[in-house]
Parts: structure tokens; sequence; C-alpha cells
């Protein structure tokens, strides 16, 4: 008898402990699942391979082991640096080109990563354009979306060949597609190679480039970025590090495995073309980091350099802190 109660108080025991257990264990899986901070990351163009490292942050779990719920969506009209700034987004991807405007006119849009190290856009034209250096733009429409800072550049490459912008039809092509534009009424447009120049190879079309870089070193600016606004850089430190962290382990993932990597953005972007996504991936990998010692890092010197730039251009109405405009704070310790 007494064994038959000992056994009874036993069993009891191990039924209450293991009832605690589950609660215990469900608690914490509700605790965690309410911990996850929701957050906004805005993109600023249709996906593409220059997001890449986001959607493998997402599709990895790297967001939620930071404890961040991300939400990635598409820039409405106002932009996504005016979403961010305005606090209507915690994050988005913009360019430094656009930030250093923002920052001259008091918009608190703050970059906390360079998502590719060196500047990969060009002028380019078809083969057949016969477009093979600054000075041909003259006589030949350029197709823009009617920045200030277009023709600032074309000038500033034309003049190293004494040549000038004021011989250059610019016009506005809006969101017409490249190859649409030059096989209608443009000669040559603004792109980036690693999206447009490897749909061109994919398409069989033969581009002429003339890279940014290759006439300026003020010119090798960081586009694209990913940024925050200072209200959250000071209420919340923690989820921006937070979510740099997870972002930065997304594209050191596409780094090292770009295969995969767009299998991921095609998996969460079924719309994009496959073929397409796997060929930018492979020839953009490599660039996001370069030869920076991390994924991410920037150089107060290069927002400088291109701060210096728009002033001398005559697009900015005062000269640039560039220290107020980056800050590699958030990246994780190497």
């Amino acid at each position: 008898m007494k064994k038959f109660v000992l056994s009874m108080l036993v069993l009891v025991i191990l039924l209450v402990a293991g009832c605690n257990q589950s609660a215990t264990d469900e608690g914490e899986n509700q605790q965690e699942n309410q911990e996850l901070k929701e957050v906004t990351m805005v993109l600023d163009w249709t996906p593409n391979t220059n997001h890449t490292g986001l959607y493998v942050a997402q599709a990895e779990g790297y967001f939620e082991e930071e404890g961040l719920d991300v939400e990635i969506t598409m820039p409405g009209e106002s932009g996504a640096d005016q979403v961010v700034a305005s606090g209507q987004a915690e994050f988005g991807i913009g360019a430094q080109e656009a930030i250093t405007e923002a920052r001259i006119q008091d918009i608190p849009i703050v970059s906390i990563a360079a998502i590719i190290q060196h500047n990969t856009s060009g002028f380019a034209s078809p083969a057949d354009k016969g477009i093979t250096s600054p000075a041909d733009y003259a006589g030949k429409t350029y197709g823009g979306w009617g920045a200030p800072v277009e023709k600032a550049v074309i000038d500033s490459l034309m003049k190293q060949e004494d040549a000038s912008a004021e011989d250059v039809n610019i016009i506005n092509m809006g969101n017409t597609d490249f190859f649409t534009a030059v096989e209608r009424d443009v000669d040559f447009a603004w792109i980036y190679y690693g999206w447009t120049g490897v749909e061109a190879e994919l398409r069989g079309t033969e581009l002429n480039m003339q890279y940014l870089t290759d006439y300026s070193e003020k010119l090798d600016y960081y586009t694209p970025v990913v940024t925050t606004n200072e209200s959250l850089i000071e209420s919340d430190p923690e989820t921006v590090q937070a979510f740099v962290k997870a972002v930065s382990r997304g594209y050191e993932y596409a780094i090292e495995n770009p295969g995969e990597a767009a299998d991921i953005l095609i998996e969460a972007v079924p719309d994009l073309d496959p073929e397409l996504v796997k060929a930018s991936q492979e020839w953009i990998s490599p660039k996001y980091q370069d030869d920076a010692t991390q994924w991410g890092i920037q150089d107060e010197e290069v927002w400088q350099n291109y701060g210096d730039w728009m002033y001398e251009n005559g697009l900015l109405e005062e000269e640039l802190d560039a220290s107020s405009a980056y800050t590699n704070e958030f990246l994780p310790e190497k």
C-alpha cells in the first residue's frame, strides 16, 4: 500500500511538472512572438539584386533572430527618402546623391550602410548609336528623370573633352524602359550596369558604357545605401543595430552564395525574370563588399568628395557636413 501511494505521488508530481513545463514553454513562445518588433523597410525601386540581402535576411530568419518583424514595401509617390525621414518607415534604400541634397535641406535622413562599395552606374547607349566617349553626347538626346544633377554630371564629363552639355538634348523619359526608350527617341541614358547592363547582355544588345568612376574620383559615391532617420538613431539605437546586423548577414550570405541568394529573391518576388536575377546576382555579388574591410562600411572621404563636387557644380547652396550624413556605428564588429 505504501508503495502504491508513493508511486501515485511521483506520478502526480511528474504530471504537474510536465504541465508547468508545457505552460512555461508556451508562455515563452508567446513572449518571443510578442517581443518581435515590427518595422518597415521601404525600397527605392522595384525589387532587384541591389536588395537581395534584405530578402535573404527575411527568408533565413536573420531578422527574427534579432527580434524584428520586418515588412519590405515599395516606395510611394513621395519616395523612400521622404517616407524614412518623416518616420513613416524606420528604414529605406537611398543613394548618396539624394541624401547629400536632403542633408543640406535639413531633412534628417542618415545612411547606415553602403550596399555597394563603388559606383557601378554610367551612361549607356546601344553600340550602333556610335557614342564611345562623352564628347559624342553633343547633338544626341539624353533620356533622364529631370534632376539637375543629371545635366551637371553630363557636363562635367563632356568638359574633360572640350565639349558642353548645352549641346545635348535632355528629355524626361519618366518610367520608360531603357530598351524601349533607345529604340524610340533616346540615344543614351544613365543606368546601373548590374541590372540594365546585364539585361542587355542577355538580350544580345551591345552597349557602350561611360562609367562615372572612369572620369572622376569624386563621382565614385555610394549608391545605393541603407537609410534611417535621426530620431530613430537617438530614441532606439538598439533597433537600428539589430536591423543592420541582420542585413549585414543577408548581404554576406549573398556574397558567398550568389546562386542561392538569387533563388531566394526569385521566390520572394516571382514576377522577376529568373534568368536576369541569376545573371545579375553573379555580376553584383563580388561588388557588394569589393575592396572594403567589411560589407556596408562607409568612408568620410567619399561623402566629402561628392559633397564638394555638388557644391562646386552649383547643386548645393552650402557645403556638406559629411560626418553627419552617414554612420558606421551600427555595423557588426569584425
